[in-house]
Order: structure tokens, then sequence, then C-alpha cells
């Protein structure tokens, strides 16, 4: 009996980490794709690079699933913290997981209006100056608060790792430089994004290995699920 618990009480932060791998992969590929086919700078004459629409498309297609997969992963920071977990820093932990997950969708969804309209009105939609708003508009979102609140959440989460011990020291230090990174640097270069989901895909797999093993501790082995032999 007790064993089936340990067993279920696994499963959630083992699904979790695998989603923490997901978004971190699904995030990544959505930014490469729109790093690839829109001009860095959002002020650029020229709206995208040839065939970037197609691109920018299938991005903003994986975005929404990126999504959900952080809220899982969030989930699973949550477990690992277990009751040591510090109200102060839980509370900005969430606050800021939250805010990068509400503006994340927001400036997907400017972008997926514009697309939208680029469609049915393209030259009223550059003449009339709504393209440029918009994409601008997109790229503060993503590029500056979205990211900033990225810093802020790796900030907490590593400060709640480094009093629970739930993550490795190297991975929490390495977490500290990254959000400085996204903090002083966000908007400024263009693939500088790329470091939170890079983080975030060590950060699960780290949890996701960390739980195999203890089920395979707990559990006694590969062999201890077999069935005992008919005397």
């Amino acid at each position: 009996m007790e064993d089936a618990l340990i067993r279920k009480s696994l499963k959630a932060p083992r699904a979790g980490a695998i989603a923490g791998i997901a978004f971190s992969l699904l995030l990544f590929t959505a930014l490469v794709l729109i790093r690839s086919a829109v001009p860095a700078n959002p002020g650029d004459a020229h709206p995208l690079l040839p065939g970037g629409w197609r691109q920018v498309q299938l991005a903003l297609s994986l975005l929404p699933f990126a999504g959900i997969a952080f809220l899982w992963f969030m989930g699973v920071l949550r477990d690992r913290m277990g009751v040591l977990e510090d109200k102060f820093f839980a509370t900005v932990f969430l606050g800021s997981g939250l805010l990068f997950l509400a503006m994340l969708f927001s400036s997907a969804a400017v972008a997926g209006t514009l697309l939208m309209l680029h469609g049915t009105m393209r030259d009223q939609l550059v003449e009339s100056g709504l393209y440029s708003f918009g994409r601008t508009v997109a790229y503060q979102l993503m590029n500056v608060y979205a990211m900033k609140m990225a810093g802020v959440f790796m900030i907490s989460t590593c400060t709640i790792a480094v009093r629970t011990k739930f993550l490795p020291g190297w991975l929490a230090v390495s977490g500290y430089g990254a959000a400085l990174l996204l903090l002083l640097t966000s908007g400024r270069f263009s693939w500088s994004p790329l470091v939170f989901p890079f983080w975030a895909l060590l950060v699960g797999a780290h949890v996701l290995l960390s739980n195999l093993r203890t089920s395979h501790l707990e559990g006694g082995g590969p062999q201890s699920d077999a069935a005992p032999l008919a005397p």
C-alpha cells in the first residue's frame, strides 16, 4: 500500500518535469522561428524576411502549447519546494510566472491579429501605420516585459532553490546569471530571450532524472514490480 502511494505521488512531478522540457523546446523553437523571420529592429521598413509569414504562423501555433506546458512546469517546481516554500518568494514566483504567461499570450495575440489583417487588407494595414504599431507592441511585450518577468521568475525560483536545496547549487547560480542577462539586456540583444527556455530545459531535465532515480530506489530496482513466481 505504501509503495503504491509513493508511485502515485511521483506521477505528477514526473509529468510536470516532462512538461517543463516540452515548454522549453516549444518556446525555443518559436523564438528561433520568429527571430529568423522578423527583422530585429521593429522600426525596420521591411515587415518580414522572405518566406517569414509561414514561420511566424508556425511559431504562433506553438506558443499556446508552450504556455500550457509552462503551467505544469510551475506546478512541479512548487511540488519540489514542498513545505519549505517561503511565502514571500512563493508570491513573487507565482506572480512573475503568471505575468510572463499573460504577456506571452498577449504578444502572440497581437502578432496573430496582424497576420489575419495582413491577409485581408495588406496595403491599408501598412499605409495606416497599424502594422508598425502592432508589431512594436508585440515586440515590447515579448522581448522587454515578458522576458523581464521571466528573469524575476528565475531569481525567485533560484532563491527558493538555494534555501530548500531542491535544485543543485550550480543550476541555481546559472539561473541567477541568466536572469541578470534577461533583466539587463532584454530588448537590446535579439537572441537573449533564448536563455530562459534553455535554463528551463536544464531544470526540467534535472527534476525528471531525480524523480526517476527516486522512483527506482523506492521501487527496489527494476524487478520490484514483477509478479512473484508461483510455488
